[in-house]
């Protein structure tokens, strides 16, 4: 295992970069505050260096909401989110989940979506991203690594993409949430009267507690999920 040291690139840090793209988003985004020391922990925990934006993002910052804290993109610990990009991935001693072998979890959104790059269960293990649908309970591959998939949070059309699951009030209802609660919708999306969303209630719940339902639920439906 590398020590910290190690993983603090100096010469070629992909921070300035990260920061540009932050700069210049067509997209709203909010750079939450971290712990530094608890950032730390979270690179030496995660084995990935300062040089990739990935480490910029676990390094540097305790997390990024997106669209007013519709999306949530995990990194550091910090006080506005406690949940890390080594919580959520059950590295070090306070896990947040169970351990989901195979994959990397680096974002959440407030309809139960997961994103999570590749390390061998959803694909061909290379750390392309995958988005976990709360509509049908599936992985997706997005066709794009981490750097792409952050790019695509940042200017990319997410009123497209989140079209269908954004009901009348969507952005104050994302709002009122803690960067570490989403909803539970009833009915849920994957059935046939969750779609029409006019219909559908939502619960404020911790976002831990919406990974372990849809993850069982996938299992005992067809076993599509880690």
């Amino acid at each position: 295992m590398r020590s910290l040291k190690e993983l603090l690139e100096t010469s070629e840090p992909a921070w300035p970069l990260v920061r540009e793209w932050l700069g210049s988003a067509s997209n709203p985004v909010e750079v939450l505050p971290r712990d530094e020391a608890a950032a730390g922990e979270v690179l030496h925990q995660l084995q990935v260096t300062t040089r990739s934006p990935l480490g910029a993002v676990a390094h540097e910052t305790g997390g990024l909401l997106v669209d007013g804290g519709w999306l949530r993109v995990l990194g550091g610990k910090g006080p506005r989110m406690r949940g890390s990009l080594a919580t959520w991935n059950a590295l070090g001693p306070h896990p947040a989940v169970a351990s989901t072998r195979g994959l990397l979890l680096v974002a959440h959104d407030v309809v139960g979506g997961f994103f999570a790059l590749d390390g061998g269960a959803l694909g061909e293990g290379r750390g392309g991203a995958f988005y976990f649908a709360p509509d049908t309970l599936r992985w997706e591959d997005l066709e794009r690594g981490y750097s792409d998939l952050l790019a695509f949070f940042l200017g990319g059309d997410l009123a497209g993409f989140y079209g269908e699951y954004r009901a009348a009030g969507w952005s104050e209802d994302a709002s009122r949430l803690s960067p570490d609660e989403g909803f539970s919708l009833h009915p849920p999306l994957w059935t046939a009267e969750g779609k029409d969303l006019t219909r559908v209630s939502r619960r404020a719940v911790p976002m831990t507690e919406l990974l372990a339902l849809q993850f069982d639920i996938a299992r005992q439906l067809d076993g599509d999920a880690p």
